[in-house]
């Protein structure tokens, strides 16, 4: 049987996975078994990063928002309630943004919230 060198493909395949773990500690970032089990999890982490930061954004805001309001005598969910039967349709990223930025316009637009939600 002919002898078989692995060519630049194996070697391309080991220094990219080798570059993606540069920085790890110890064998991680040395071997190439151990760094391609620690970027193939690195790799899975940030997928689900990436999705989850959108949760947690929307979390943030919420909560700026729940404690704007609550200072105006009106709840998170009656708030966002009277905004849409005020047809408002302002994001939560916007609406956190004039709570913290523009509070004389927040507070006119808990006015519009409260006159329209129903009791």
């Amino acid at each position: 049987m002919s002898r078989v060198k692995r060519g630049i493909i194996h070697t391309k395949r080991r220094k990219k996975v080798l570059r993606l773990a540069k920085g790890y500690r110890g064998g991680r970032s040395k071997l190439y078994t151990q760094a391609k089990e620690a970027v193939k999890k690195s790799l899975f982490h940030s997928y689900i990063g990436r999705r989850k930061k959108k949760r947690d954004f929307r979390r943030l805001w919420i909560a700026r928002i729940n404690a704007a309001v609550r200072r105006e005598g009106i709840s998170y969910s009656r708030f966002i309630r009277g905004l849409k039967e005020a047809n408002i349709n302002l994001n939560r990223k916007v609406l956190s943004e004039l709570a913290i930025s523009e509070p004389q316009e927040f507070s006119r637009l808990v006015e519009v919230a409260k006159k329209n939600v129903r009791e």
